[in-house]
């Protein structure tokens, strides 16, 4: 399965978030049917444009509590000290794929960014 993990700045409309999506998905050449969740931290639960986006998709939203992106963030390969400051990780989207994939997840690509929002895309190995 393949998981997009999204960060962005508060209020970020759906069409941002679909847009890094696409692109990251474009990246390595998946088409959208390749996705099969969209993760975001738990303190993300409350922006629409992610639930939209998900919705969009197709996908589940995955919320990410603190401790598994923590945890997962020891795993990501970007590094924002902005990020790091407000959040506790290096990376939202890399750390937040990472921790919905699980331990065996693995990045397929590094953070992007388009506009107010990032996205990672990890690789779980498994069908969605």
């Amino acid at each position: 399965m393949i998981v997009a993990g999204v960060g962005c700045r508060r209020g970020a409309p759906a069409a941002a978030i679909a847009a890094v999506i696409d692109a990251a998905l474009a990246r390595i050449g998946l088409a959208k049917g390749a996705l099969g969740a969209i993760a975001t931290p738990s303190a993300k639960a409350g922006e629409a444009g992610i639930a939209a986006a998900a919705s969009t998709f197709g996908v589940p939203q995955i919320l990410v509590s603190p401790h598994d992106l923590e945890a997962a963030g020891r795993r990501t390969l970007t590094r924002s000290k902005r990020v790091v400051a407000l959040m506790g990780v290096p990376s939202v989207a890399e750390a937040a794929a990472l921790a919905a994939g699980g331990a065996r997840a693995r990045l397929l690509v590094s953070r992007i960014a388009v506009g107010p929002a990032t996205c990672a895309l990890a690789g779980t190995g498994e069908p969605a």
